[in-house]
């Protein structure tokens, strides 16, 4: 049985995941942690997920519980998934990570912890995200550079980065695929007079508004068609189930850096 550690329990995501944990065969929650300044810290987990008591505690600190369990499963902030990798690398504890907006910094920070201990980090975990970098892929290889390629997310109001983790890598996928640097292609939102769009460029366009949980569309505008390929979540629980799933996975994996392509043998 895997036991597993869920950060920011007292949070929507945290409280999805705990949910998901008590529906899935071969894993269970030894333990939750919340910042020591949550209302959530000393209530039962369960509880505050609205699915009944379970009869474990919300604790303060990674440093509390990081003893009780075999994977930490974090949804939290980059700056807190950032320590608590640092911690987990230290006890070789596995990770997940669905956190984003991480910095270039942060992102090298991990990389390096990931040498110590085995760590699932993805901005997506949903099984239908993941599918569609694949599609992607095959997509922007066969259209070339013949199409315009454009990509729209939207995400609830209370969503801190932008654009989305989704949305930047669904704009790798596609520009490796096509043979360019998206750090050097990507354009973000458009205003005033632009001029004529460059050829090889990728726009990102973002929109935040009421409760909407994501969607992603991919557009390949070419001459006399357009392709759209899009993704809609209607529940957290796609992402909550993913990062069971990925739970289940890294225990028992070497050390190393892993991403859910890797989960889903679509890598």
């Amino acid at each position: 049985m895997v036991r597993a550690i869920v950060a920011g329990a007292g949070g929507r995501m945290g409280g999805r995941i705990i949910a998901m944990i008590t529906q899935a065969d071969g894993i269970e929650l030894s333990a939750a942690f919340e910042r020591p300044d949550c209302p959530a810290v000393g209530k039962d987990a369960g509880v505050v997920a609205g699915i009944g008591e379970l009869g474990v505690k919300i604790e303060d600190s990674l440093d509390a519980v990081i003893d009780k369990g075999d994977v930490i499963i974090d949804f939290t902030f980059h700056e807190a998934s950032v320590q608590h990798a640092k911690k987990a690398a230290e006890k070789g504890r596995a990770m997940v990570i669905g956190t984003t907006g991480f910095t270039k910094e942060e992102y090298d920070a991990l990389d390096e912890y990931s040498k110590k201990f085995p760590l699932v980090l993805a901005p997506n975990m949903s099984v239908g995200v993941n599918l569609l970098y694949k599609l992607l892929e095959t997509a922007a290889t066969v259209l070339g550079d013949d199409y315009d390629v454009e990509i729209v997310e939207a995400h609830h109001r209370m969503k801190k980065d932008a654009p989305s983790g989704t949305a930047l890598q669904l704009g790798r996928v596609v520009a490796k695929a096509l043979g360019r640097d998206f750090d050097e292609v990507a354009v973000y939102e458009r205003h005033g007079l632009i001029g004529e769009r460059s050829p090889k460029e990728i726009g990102i366009q973002t929109i935040r508004a009421g409760d909407i949980v994501g969607e992603h569309t991919v557009l390949f505008g070419g001459i006399g068609e357009r392709i759209e390929i899009t993704h809609k979540a209607s529940s957290r629980d796609t992402f909550a189930k993913g990062a069971v799933r990925a739970a289940l996975w890294v225990v028992g994996k070497p050390a190393g850096r892993y991403s859910m392509q890797d989960v889903l043998g679509l890598s």
